[in-house]
């Protein structure tokens, strides 16, 4: 499908902004060099009359220039987005009709519009461009030209109108080329270890709905430890979190695994005026890397996928898996894909499922060692703590049968005795929580949190409120992180503040995990500052720290991590 630009009404990055501004440059380069032209033109034709016309327009269009250079250096969002280019057009068109129309030579200035849309925003800017510049030129032509100058007018028109869509395709080319790198750039900072395979996946599959304006974007992969097939979908109004996982038992009966494993395909259902000399699906063959027309077999394939899929244009590329089989399958209701589209998507396919199948083996490792730790700290706890324990209920239990009937204290020594049970109990359903690992609402973190709110209740004399808000379910790699950034928090809070109280809350919303660290205001002013180690080990996360104002004034970093 055609690239889509960034648009500046959006935020500009840093480098639309130096494109923006070398093109205000070079603008009035152009304008002050026009001037000069002019001017040169009239000292050697002394007895023409140039007119104040040309004068005031080519003034005009250097004031022009000058002033967008000025804003477009002070960082003015307007002078760097797409309606300057037009203007740009009005102001060339002016300068052919004042000089001549067809005949001009300032005609040439209509391709500074045309490349620096094409170069910045894309092929579907520049061939509009394009387009308006040819009519513009062809409209000073017409009017204020003879029939001695159609040629000339007709010749200058064929070159405008195909030199500007070379350049608009070799500029949409560096714009596709410039969104192509963004994407491998973030997904390949999607694929970390802490968010796991599921989480990396979904991301994935994200991204690539978005980048390619798609309707749907369907996975179906196949593990051969368990030979259970998987297929994941995704829609172009949910988010990542929110993609479908489902097992498939009869694979074999489904159109989407009819198509040849190891062949990239594109399919598209086209106008009747064009199906007719153009089939609608074509196969990329691995070996010669060759596109062909799908066979009449191949086509009624393709033709199953699309109706299952209701897409007007589909593409579909296997998935290289080292263990297992897989396709992803793209689809789209109204647009049209490319053969391009397809060829990065198996490019983008072969560079995200080898670092997906070491996250998974990664994975495996760790919480086989997870587990083999949890298993040591259960003994551990059973050998140091409960057993003790028992052995206190135990003498306690002796002494009561050794006190009389009407001993005072056999009631007290049923009291303690009642109490070490129940601190058996409690201590065997912990050991059972770390042998076999928190299964939901933080039953893991909750310990260590309360242990770092007691240090620094004893250490600071800082009363810390922890919350925990919903359902919250963290890895072993994500807890380590999460107790990290809040031990940070709290040591914040006691070496810079005088605050007497603070509050932990931590929850999941929209697919994010949300750790909000607060402290009281304590007598001073707010101040906005950037927490650069939590902000740091938020990045690493693929998240994002802030520093807001909480009620009374008092000072709040919130951190949000997608999970």
């Amino acid at each position: 499908m055609p690239a889509t630009s960034i648009d500046p009404d959006c935020g500009t990055d840093s480098t639309l902004t130096a494109d923006a501004l070398m093109v205000a440059r070079m603008r009035l380069v152009l304008s002050v060099s026009a001037l000069l032209a002019v001017g040169v033109d009239a000292g050697e034709l002394e007895q023409e009359d140039i007119g104040r016309t040309v004068w005031f327009v080519f003034s005009g269009f250097l004031a022009y220039s000058l002033g967008v250079y000025i804003c477009t250096r002070t960082g003015q969002p307007y002078f760097q987005g797409k309606a300057i280019h037009w203007l740009d057009i009005l102001w060339f068109t002016l300068m052919v009709l004042v000089t001549g129309g067809g005949s001009s030579l300032y005609f040439l200035f209509y391709f500074f519009a045309i490349l620096t849309s094409s170069f910045r925003w894309g092929y579907e800017e520049g061939a509009r461009m394009t387009m308006a510049s040819v009519v513009s030129f062809a409209v000073c032509g017409l009017g204020t030209g003879t029939g001695t100058d159609t040629p000339q007018l007709l010749m200058r028109t064929t070159f405008l109108l195909a030199l500007g869509h070379m350049i608009g395709h070799w500029g949409g080319s560096k714009v596709e080329l410039r969104r192509r790198l963004a994407l491998l750039s973030q997904v390949s900072r999607l694929s970390n270890p802490r968010f796991g395979v599921n989480r990396t996946i979904a991301s994935t599959m994200e991204k690539s709905l978005a980048f390619f304006d798609a309707s749907h974007c369907i996975l179906l992969m196949r593990d051969t430890d368990t030979s259970n097939w998987v297929l994941r979908s995704l829609g172009k109004s949910d988010t990542g979190e929110s993609v479908n996982v489902e097992t498939i038992e009869n694979v074999s009966e489904s159109p989407l695994m009819a198509l040849g494993t190891e062949e990239v395909v594109l399919s598209s259902r086209l106008p009747w005026l064009m199906s007719l000399v153009r089939v609608h699906g074509h196969a990329c063959d691995p070996r010669t890397h060759r596109w062909q027309p799908q066979d009449e077999q191949g086509l009624r394939r393709s033709a199953a996928v699309a109706a299952m899929l209701e897409a007007r244009s589909f593409m579909t590329a296997p998935l290289p898996m080292r263990q297992g089989e897989g396709r992803i399958y793209v689809s789209s209701h109204d647009g049209l894909f490319r053969k391009s589209d397809a060829l990065f998507l198996d490019h983008l396919m072969s560079q995200v499922f080898p670092v997906i199948e070491t996250i998974k083996v990664l994975d495996g490792m760790a919480s086989e060692a997870a587990s083999k730790e949890r298993l040591k700290l259960s003994l551990d706890l059973h050998d140091t703590a409960i057993q003790p324990y028992i052995g206190l209920k135990l003498g306690l239990c002796a002494l009561r049968k050794k006190a009389a009937a009407d001993n005072p204290l056999i009631d007290d020594l049923d009291r303690l005795a009642a109490m070490a049970e129940s601190v058996v109990a409690d201590l065997r359903h912990f050991a059972g929580t770390v042998k076999h690992g928190a299964d939901s609402r933080c039953e893991f973190i909750l310990p260590h949190l309360h242990r770092q709110a007691a240090r620094i209740k004893t250490l600071y004399g800082i009363d810390i409120q922890i919350v925990v808000d919903g359902d919250v379910h963290l890895d072993d790699r994500m807890t380590a992180e999460v107790l990290q950034l809040v031990r940070e928090g709290l040591n914040n809070i006691c070496k810079h503040t005088h605050a007497h109280r603070g509050r932990i809350r931590i929850g999941c919303t929209d697919g994010k995990l949300q750790i909000r660290i607060e402290n009281e205001a304590c007598g001073t002013s707010f101040s906005n500052f950037r927490p650069r180690s939590i902000s740091e080990r938020a990045a690493a996360l693929g998240g994002s720290a802030e520093v807001t104002q909480g009620m009374g004034g008092a000072t709040a970093v919130l951190v949000e991590i997608p999970i």
